[in-house]
């Protein structure tokens, strides 16, 4: 016979997915359709000369796949409205597809409306949305501690039209991109000191020493990003304080705590001693120190939950070239040491370097070199903050954005309606960890870095209101289908026919509901251990536990007398004279208490939810402090003027 913690485990480790310990297992997350010279590969940091093996790829050769929810065991496509960094866009899978030997995600115009809170009058109300574009993450399904990722792409639109705002990034587990709710007090996190200044800040700090979600006690965590590509486009021409002119891209890492005096001026290049040491930039390309963004202030009431990131970031200048052909994106990444030392981050564009940071580096703020799982994400965003005129063009109101409403296109920058639909292409995905090396790690919760007991528990901050759950269940088969040929082929699937219907059935190393996906998996996970639900019995004395049985029978000695007298008075109020009014309400039945609105039931349902229940929840945050959106993902400053 089991005990109930055995029972518990066997359960908890049936259902769990996306966790595993990369140095016991192997991965199965490789796209058959990636070629041999890919399975292994080089670094390209100097004196790294670890053999590094293919973990994950994705080549996006087949045609149709669907990356919608449920539907990929690699991707989501978001199907949602996105809140941060004052977007004017609307995520819909939609707007992905794998078509011709790439991922597309194509910006169209087209309106959403969708719900939305005021915070001002407290209440919700219908919003649109004339921009509809594409996401998608990898989130909770395959991520990465330490490694080598590669993206190929080619940049959507004209380089010369702004507003567009394409990006390849990694972002860690613990926060899911879009939804905010999630990146409260997380986001970008990597920092594990006991700190008075940010121990209200950061949700899961140092100074806790009590587990909670499997996690270790006195480990800070947090989700900190690294984006590997943020194009802005533009016209192009010299930009003040800088060599860089558009079009680039960004190279960045963003982290907190941030500096929290005497921060370098928007626009200006840092001066001495008010910005991190040793960064490196490339002697073969035009690369030079991002000065349009440095971080950004997360206000929160009270001041104390206030805290500054830092986004610490190259600018590189690309020509019309990366519009019309693909280039590859690289970012290498090697972990701290478990004490937080050393580590860093090295940027490369088709094999030439262009930035890089060392652990020794963040020393200025104690932060750390990210030894979370992370996961990928691919996106074009439209946003205000992002190569929109600044200031609002005279005569121009800027309080809406829609291509074809006069009163509503003035606020765009010059031809932005006429650039879309524009097209991000991305012709593949590879990951690759060097062998044997402890500090590369596979899966989205990992031994050193647990995320499932705490995406569980606070599972409502990764969902959109009517979501059933954060992630679908992965459709196997069971799409419509006439012949082989739509379930894939026999490599695949097959179509089953019934009288009534017929549907794919996949082979066992593919997926989706048209069997168009390739299975991947972790085929060693690593399951988290619980605690033992059994209770030592109470000792209890003997003098406590004659009291206790005397006051039982004096209670029920009570409850039977009062039973008594309500009989007797009923059985009196039958034998009444029907003339009489009767004092029970008309039509019966359930009638609210004091302070319930009429029409309410009473609650059926007593179980609380996990984000109410402590653990790691702010307990002091104000409506004020909920209300804020804090901006978690690709963020940039806006440029500063020529005239400033």
């Amino acid at each position: 016979m089991y005990s109930m913690s055995s029972w518990c485990t066997l359960v908890l480790a049936a259902l769990t997915v996306s966790i595993v310990d990369r140095r016991t297992a192997s991965a199965s997350w490789i796209d058959p359709d990636t070629e041999d010279e890919f399975h292994t590969a080089q670094a390209y940091t100097k004196d790294d000369d670890r053999e590094y093996e293919l973990v994950f790829s994705d080549e996006f050769e087949v045609k149709g796949r669907s990356l919608a929810d449920g539907k990929d065991p690699r991707w989501t496509a978001l199907n949602k409205n996105d809140y941060t960094n004052e977007a004017l866009h609307f995520y819909s899978p939609e707007n992905v597809k794998v078509e011709n030997g790439v991922l597309n995600i194509t910006t169209i115009h087209k309106t959403n409306k969708y719900k939305a809170f005021d915070e001002k009058k407290k209440k919700f109300y219908v919003d649109e949305k004339h921009v509809q574009s594409g996401m998608v993450q990898s989130w909770n399904k395959f991520c990465i501690t330490g490694g080598i990722v590669e993206f190929s792409a080619k940049l959507p639109g004209d380089p010369t039209v702004g507003g567009l705002w394409p990006a390849l990034w990694m972002l860690g587990n613990l926060a899911r991109g879009t939804y905010v709710g999630s990146s409260d007090f997380v986001w970008p996190f990597s920092y594990n000191e006991c700190s008075e200044e940010t121990r209200n800040s950061q949700l899961i700090n140092a100074c806790s020493k009590v587990a909670h979600y499997s996690m270790k006690p006195g480990r800070g965590r947090g989700s900190p990003e690294i984006d590997i590509l943020e194009a802005m486009m533009g016209d192009p021409g010299p930009l003040p304080n800088t060599p860089i002119e558009r079009p680039y891209f960004s190279t960045s890492l963003q982290v907190a705590p941030g500096i929290s005096a005497n921060r370098p001026q928007l626009g200006h290049q840092p001066k001495s001693g008010s910005w991190y040491k040793g960064l490196e930039y490339g002697k073969h390309v035009n690369s030079s120190l991002n000065p349009f963004f440095y971080g950004v202030t997360l206000v929160h009431e009270p001041k104390s939950y206030t805290y500054q990131s830092d986004a610490i970031s190259a600018n590189t200048h690309v020509g019309a070239t990366y519009f019309n052909s693909f280039h590859d994106y690289r970012v290498e990444w090697e972990p701290p040491e478990r004490n937080g030392t050393g580590g860093y981050l090295r940027w490369y564009l088709d094999r030439k370097f262009i930035f890089g940071i060392k652990g020794e580096s963040l020393s200025l703020t104690g932060t750390e070199i990210p030894s979370e799982p992370m996961y990928l994400l691919m996106n074009t965003a439209v946003a205000t903050t992002w190569g929109f005129p600044l200031p609002c063009p005279e005569g121009c109101k800027c309080d809406c954005y829609e291509c074809g409403n006069p009163e509503c296109s003035c606020g765009f920058p010059t031809d932005f309606c006429s650039n879309i639909p524009a097209h991000f292409e991305i012709d593949h995905v590879r990951v690759w960890q060097a062998k044997n090396e402890s500090k590369h790690v596979l899966g989205c919760s990992t031994k050193d870095r647990p995320t499932a007991h705490f995406i569980e528990g606070n599972k409502k901050n990764f969902m959109e209101t009517g979501d059933r759950q954060p992630l679908e269940r992965i459709q196997n088969g069971g799409g419509s289908c006439h012949e082989d040929s739509h379930c894939g082929g026999e490599k695949r699937g097959m179509c089953s026919s019934t009288r009534s219907w017929s549907q794919c059935v996949c082979n066992d190393d593919h997926t989706g509901p048209h069997c168009l996906a390739h299975a991947g998996f972790y085929d060693n996970p690593y399951v988290p251990k619980q605690g033992s639900l059994h209770m030592q019995p109470l000792a209890i004395p003997i003098g406590m536990a004659i009291m206790a049985f005397i006051i039982a029978v004096g209670f029920g000695a009570t409850y039977f007398m009062i039973i008594r007298q309500k009989r007797r008075e009923a059985h009196e109020y039958q034998m009444a004279p029907t003339a009489l009014p009767s004092s029970r309400p008309a039509g019966g039945g359930f009638q609210p208490p004091q302070g319930m609105p009429p029409g309410s039931e009473p609650a059926t349902d007593s179980g609380a939810s996990y984000q109410n229940q402590g653990g790691y929840q702010n307990p002091q945050r104000s409506p004020a402090a909920k209300g804020n959106v804090r901006t978690y993902c690709m963020i940039d400053g806006r440029l500063i003027s020529n005239e400033q």
